[in-house]
């Protein structure tokens, strides 16, 4: 059985204070430090896939070793289809990967790259962003209809921010349009896309 490229995705919360000294407690004092859910085990998400707990809990095993403990788990914003991280579009670096029942957690660091600066913004702005993992493996179709489950060949890559999660419930909306709500909501985007531009065009060159 060949090994596929493998692309999950989950809404991504951040907990705890947004403010540019979250990474004091992570020894990065000044650094912008996020938190929240990055996978869940031994349950049928959005694409029909289910991946079991042993093998995702090997996985982060072997992330930790590999990557998190050489300060070297990096992610891209708006992840490709490709296996390997592309060092142009990194935006961010896991710091540490914990387990919560079966929800694996972690703490992310928003690196000062130019795709990390359109990251802290999008953040700081209260956009609703995913997390999406990407690796490499084979999937099996269980009797469930509509069900495949992760193989033992998979082989965790990253973690990639994406601006489009397939699983239920991802955007949050507001329950009634009053115009307070849309007058924020306008404000936001109207922030994020000055916070875009000045990036892009810091030099006075837009890489538009």
């Amino acid at each position: 059985m060949s090994k596929q490229l493998i692309v999950e995705y989950m809404p991504f919360k951040p907990v705890g204070s947004l403010t540019e000294q979250s990474g004091a407690a992570y020894g990065i004092p000044g650094g912008f430090v996020v938190q929240g859910v990055l996978q869940r085990a031994g349950a049928k998400n959005q694409n029909g896939r289910v991946y079991p707990r042993n093998i995702l809990e090997r996985e982060c095993r072997r992330y930790q070793e590999e990557y998190i403990d050489q300060h070297r788990a990096l992610g891209e914003l708006d992840h490709p289809e490709s296996s390997v991280v592309n060092l142009n579009n990194v935006s961010h670096n896991v710091l540490k990967i914990w387990w919560k029942g079966d929800d694996l957690l972690g703490a992310v660091q928003i690196l000062d790259t130019p795709s990390g600066k359109i990251l802290k913004e999008l953040f700081k702005a209260g956009i609703t962003l995913g997390i999406s993992s990407r690796g490499l493996g084979s999937v099996k179709e269980l009797r469930s209809e509509g069900t495949v489950e992760v193989q033992e060949d998979f082989e965790l890559i990253c973690w990639d921010f994406v601006s489009n999660p397939s699983t239920h419930g991802a955007f949050m909306r507001p329950t009634a349009m009053h115009e307070s709500v849309n007058k924020t909501i306008t404000n936001k985007y109207a922030r994020v896309h000055d916070a875009i531009t000045s990036i892009l065009c810091e030099d006075g060159k837009c890489r538009i």
